[in-house]
């Protein structure tokens, strides 16, 4: 009855309408063929090279004749299933199965839904397997497109992809509400490591598949408006287009995403929940759409780009970030949840012909390796990236300066051995908790050496107020963390490209090696900064080789210099190798002595909310600065000199006089796809003095922050007040605020800006 009343609720009855389909919707069939498809199908389909895990196909291009200007994109098909999608017309499948014969079809379709039918099947088959080169594998940080403007199109331009058997692209969050993986565009409060929330709800779907690439793009194309997938996803996968060995895996969590790894692995339904979220959304691409406004995304838009997943737990059963859950059951859970992720790529891979890698990223001190069943975890992982780094730093803040990488231990160490045993940290010892195991800190060992990755850093840790000593600054005290550069933005850490940016790095008077520990230091006569050089690499790939690991990973490409010095000094060193046969492990044997322990100071897989370089003032002649209000010690920080004076601005911020908190006028910031709209002023302030920043500010993301230390960040329909509190260090005569919006999130305002 009450379809029946529906169907007449307009006075039009069932029949009548019945018969206006007729009319008006049939005659198209019964005057002959069906109308043009709006998409039509891909032609030419032919196979462009082929590998042991890869086939590179190319097409000709479809049409669109919506009306809409839409360029289609394309699926494409083995058999019943989506195995890869193309935003051009070529795409490399991989991650395919050795001496096996594929059938492929091509499918066009547009961003409203319409497609074409299928392209005739074509076969082809993948080459035989050789034999497993040693692994070089660098992590790409999803936020490096911002501040150091370093895309995956510097990967190929640089030469690095050529040389890489692996990109890791790191991180992506898991949802804190529903423990799944998940997309959005939020920002982390990463800088801040007393925060316990810092990664809840946090990432980045813009850098991930909205951004659109112009001239910047692997291929030089420029992005349409209307495709599926863009940002870094879709250069991802045309860099895969252009070297079809190369791997690229997902990274899940790091230092400030892994809150709730402890929850997700707590149970088989939690993590069986998470593990198929994870697949669908990143492996079978189904990558929400509507984020922020953005149309961005759809079924299977992302499929085929990534080769597997990276699992960056930070730490199992013990702290990592301020507020990461953790406990004793963590040991187990992490193993199940390894199986997990194992079970579930092998059942999806093998439905569609691929193997599907799982990695991890895991510690190198006894105090976090105890809480992993290293004698379980192996049959689940292709490889563990054990982060043999960070092992010293300015954490310690007085020193003593010391090395965040020693391939061996030195008598002259003067760090405490790390309890219960009595060994300090180096490499050497890790790898063998790893493999052989330690009786005086309950690891049992038995992780296959063949999979075991040795970690290597492509930035420094830094103290400063270093006297020289007896060798160069080595073992000495230290007034404080080194000073922050402009891409870094952290005191205490610096990139290998910003040391050779100011000449610290090839250079003899500077830059020293230690025969015992087989590591390397730069000391200028009052900095010291630990990390790695040709000569100190050049020691670690000869241990790979003669240890029978599986080879080098890096963290992270955008801390390189422009001519890859250390990645090339690895591939180099690595190059013309492969990973022996495994041979069974033997039983573990006890460690005569114990390895170090990581500092709780987080590791270097941070998810930093990046903020761009501050514009350089201008050029022309300055206008003269406000004399700041008393008590402020901002000049022009109620902008009411009707301009932008005492501030440095990207293009396109400007003062209005609506809408205004006080006063008669306001800095509006108007950020692009681009840019964040920055306005900066550096202003002196005393050492050792707490200061306060503030600000009225109305929009969406809107920043408040301090370079170097933190910041604070909102959203307001109408102006909200904004501040961030810090302490200037002992050597700190100046600062930089700064105050942004977010990509393409719409204007900011800011008024009445106060620092006192």
């Amino acid at each position: 009855m009450g379809k029946a009343k529906l169907w007449r609720a307009g006075g039009v009855s069932l029949t009548l309408l019945l018969l206006l389909i007729t009319l008006f919707y049939v005659p198209s069939i019964a005057h002959g063929a069906p109308e043009a498809s709006i998409v039509s199908t891909p032609s030419n389909v032919a196979v462009v090279s082929t590998g042991p895990q890869s086939i590179t196909l190319s097409w000709s291009a479809s049409t669109d004749n919506s009306g809409t200007g839409d360029v289609p994109a394309y699926y494409v098909y083995h058999g019943s299933q989506i195995v890869a999608t193309s935003m051009g017309t070529s795409v490399t499948i991989s991650s395919l199965l050795a001496s096996t014969s594929y059938t492929f079809t091509v499918q066009a379709y547009d961003k409203d839904g319409n497609t074409s039918a299928q392209s005739p099947a074509l076969t082809a088959s993948t080459q035989a397997s050789g034999s497993t080169p040693y692994q070089s594998i660098a992590y790409f940080d999803q936020w490096g497109i911002y501040g150091n403007s370093y895309y995956p199109s510097n990967v190929d331009t640089s030469g690095a992809a050529s040389r890489l058997t692996t990109i890791i692209y790191d991180f992506e969050n898991i949802d804190p509400t529903n423990l799944t993986c998940f997309e959005t565009i939020k920002a982390s409060d990463a800088s801040n490591e007393s925060d316990p929330n810092a990664g809840d709800g946090a990432g980045d779907a813009f850098a991930d598949y909205q951004k659109s690439y112009s001239s910047n793009s692997v291929d030089g194309s420029s992005d349409s408006y209307s495709q599926p997938i863009k940002g870094n996803f879709n250069q991802l996968r045309e860099l895969k287009a252009k070297y079809p060995n190369l791997k690229v895996l997902l990274s899940l969590g790091g230092w400030t995403y892994s809150k709730y790894f402890s929850d997700v692995a707590a149970t088989a339904t939690s993590r069986q929940k998470f593990v198929s979220s994870c697949i669908s959304m990143f492996l079978k691409g189904n990558v929400p759409t509507g984020i922020s406004g953005d149309s961005s995304g759809g079924p299977a838009a992302a499929a085929g780009i990534f080769d597997g997943f990276d699992i960056d737990w930070e730490y199992p059963g013990t702290a990592g970030h301020t507020g990461n859950h953790y406990g004793a059951q963590d040991t187990a859970n992490y193993t199940l949840l390894l199986q997990e992720f194992r079970n579930e790529l092998d059942s999806y891979g093998g439905s569609i012909g691929k193997h599907f890698q799982l990695t991890a990223a895991v510690p190198s001190g006894q105090d976090k390796i105890a809480h992993i069943q290293t004698d379980q975890i192996g049959k689940y992982l292709d490889y563990a990236d054990v982060m043999t780094y960070d092992m010293h730093g300015s954490w310690d803040s007085s020193g003593p300066t010391n090395f965040q990488d020693p391939l061996y231990s030195s008598p002259n160490d003067p760090s405490q051995p790390i309890a219960p045993g009595n060994e300090k940290y180096t490499i050497d010892a890790s790898i063998h908790d790893w493999t052989a195991g330690s009786a005086s800190y309950g690891i049992p060992g038995g992780f296959p050496a063949s999979k075991v990755v040795m970690g290597i850093p492509l930035y420094y840790r830094g103290w400063t107020g270093v006297p020289a000593g007896s060798n160069h600054g080595l073992y000495q005290t230290a007034t404080g963390p080194s000073s922050s550069f402009p891409y870094s933005q952290q005191a205490g850490t610096v990139d290998y490209k910003e040391l050779a940016a100011v000449g610290l790095t090839g250079n003899a008077n500077d830059n020293f090696f230690d025969p015992t520990t087989q590591a390397a230091w730069i000391y200028d006569g009052t900095n010291f900064y630990t990390g790695d050089t040709p000569q100190s690499i050049a020691a670690k790939t000869s241990y790979i080789k003669n240890h029978n690991l599986a080879g080098a990973m890096m963290f992270s490409l955008d801390q390189n210099d422009p001519a890859d010095t250390l990645l090339n000094a690895i591939t180099d060193g690595l190059s013309g190798g492969t990973i022996p046969t495994p041979t069974p492990t033997p039983n573990p044997t006890p460690s005569p002595t114990p390895n170090p322990t990581p500092s709780p100071t987080p590791n270097p897989t941070s998810t930093p909310t990046p903020t761009p370089t501050p514009t350089p003032n201008p050029t022309s002649t300055p206008t003269p600065s406000p004399t700041p209000t008393p008590g402020n010690l901002v000049a022009n920080g109620g902008f009411e000199s009707g301009d932008l004076s005492g501030w440095s601005c990207d293009a396109g911020d400007t003062v209005v006089s609506s809408p205004v908190h006080s006063g008669a006028h306001a800095l509006q910031l108007a950020p692009s796809n681009s840019t964040t709209g920055q306005c900066t002023q550096t202003i002196n302030v005393q050492a050792n003095h707490t200061y306060t920043l503030k600000a009225y500010v109305q929009g969406n993301y809107a920043y408040l922050g301090v370079n170097s230390s933190g910041n604070n960040w909102t959203n307001n329909s109408s102006y909200g007040l904004l501040s961030y509190s810090f302490t200037a260090g002992a050597t700190t005569t100046s600062i930089t605020i700064y105050v942004h919006g977010w990509y393409s999130q719409g204007n900011v305002y800011v008024d009445d800006v106060s620092l006192s």
